[in-house]
């Protein structure tokens, strides 16, 4: 009898296919709109490429979290040790699984993890600043907005292919523990 008990461990190098085929799924063309972390409005193109993957899976200073249902990969997050705190990112969820309260166990995780295992004392990330509905969702999360932003990487087709002029990424942050 199948189980719904939710697992987690950090991705390998023979997860990187279904990874790659789990992000561009929760972001990217027609299967995305089907959630609502989709950026198919303000990007095309690819979200990553399997080398992107790669990086982040093998990063000595970080892991890339799996999440499984029944054997099935069903969501993903990388925390990063970087000094005084972690970041977060390449944050997927199935389509079809989404607003269903997964992300928040998801994340809930993440910051766990990176407290138990570098003693991290805040996590940040970057997001799009015109995805306000998403930054609300951090928020409600306890993350808050700082104001600091970054640039879009215009130009390099590895991030996607930018449908409006206007993108940069805003940091945002919360204090763990």
């Amino acid at each position: 009898m199948p189980t719904t008990e939710l697992t987690f461990r950090t991705a390998l190098d023979t997860d990187i296919p279904g990874l790659v085929e789990l992000i561009e799924s929760a972001y990217r063309g027609d299967a995305s709109r089907a959630g609502w972390t989709t950026e198919a409005d303000l990007l095309e193109g690819q979200r990553t490429d399997p080398d992107g993957v790669a990086a982040v899976v093998r990063n000595q200073d970080g892991r890339l979290l799996v999440a499984e249902r029944d054997g099935e990969l069903i969501a993903c997050c990388q925390i990063e040790h970087r000094g005084d705190h972690a970041y977060f990112g390449m944050f997927a969820v199935r389509p079809a699984l989404q607003g269903g309260g997964l992300g928040k166990v998801i994340i809930a995780e993440a910051e766990r993890t990176a407290q138990e295992i570098w003693g991290a004392r805040e996590m940040r990330m970057t997001v799009i600043k015109q995805r306000e509905e998403l930054i609300a969702w951090y928020e409600r999360r306890g993350y808050r907005r700082t104001g600091e932003l970054s640039p879009f990487p215009y130009g390099d087709e590895r991030f996607g292919i930018p449908q409006r002029a206007d993108l940069e990424f805003e940091l945002l942050v919360k204090p763990l523990g």
